[in-house]
């Protein structure tokens, strides 16, 4: 798992920067229609989703077994967004119980991730911490369902800026990670 993920560090970078840029719009944006909240949302998941899935596919054979977590977390994702812009009239409790799954589910899984990493990698928490705020993100939505498109727009925003700024730190890691199995000739990434 950690070879893959140091192998794709750059998947992990931009799965933190897309959330940061989401979230900046929507503090930005806080009057955002629901409209373009549920399409900023489906993008977002889309991208998401597509990058977990890519990272889960490409690989190597050796870490077939673990990556059953990220394609998890990749299908989640995309599921979402295929949902979220195939069904444009939705209301806003629909889009606050999709954004609360989502958030649940994938929560879940990065924490379970974050488990398995613990003996392999230092900076585990950091991904156990972006689980473990998609959960409580997607339990206060749950909660707080009529709190109205501008809270929502907030909401999103705090939580996707938290989210990135857990996951580019971790990315740099698992960069730094794959850099030093690289340049020790083993091809592999060995913690430094």
């Amino acid at each position: 798992m950690l070879e893959l993920l140091s192998r794709y560090w750059w998947g992990v970078m931009l799965r933190g920067v897309a959330a940061i840029l989401l979230g900046i719009v929507a503090l930005i944006w806080p009057g955002i229609t629901l409209t373009v909240l549920v399409v900023l949302f489906g993008a977002y998941a889309l991208v998401d989703g597509v990058l977990a899935l890519g990272a889960s596919i490409f690989g190597r054979g050796s870490a077939r077994g673990r990556r059953g977590w990220l394609a998890l977390e990749g299908l989640a994702g995309v599921i979402i967004g295929v949902v979220t812009f195939g069904w444009p009239a939705i209301t806003m409790l629909a889009l606050l119980a999709l954004i609360s799954a989502w958030a649940v589910v994938t929560g879940v899984l990065e924490i379970a991730t974050a488990v398995r990493l613990r003996r392999e990698i230092e900076s585990e928490w950091l991904l156990a911490l972006s689980g473990a705020l998609s959960v409580l993100f997607g339990i206060l939505i749950a909660l707080r369902p009529a709190a109205g498109a501008v809270a929502v727009a907030w909401l999103v925003g705090v939580y996707a800026i938290m989210f990135g700024a857990a996951l580019v730190p971790l990315s740099l890691k698992l960069r730094r990670l794959h850099l030093g199995g690289a340049a020790r000739g083993t091809g592999r990434t060995v913690p430094a």
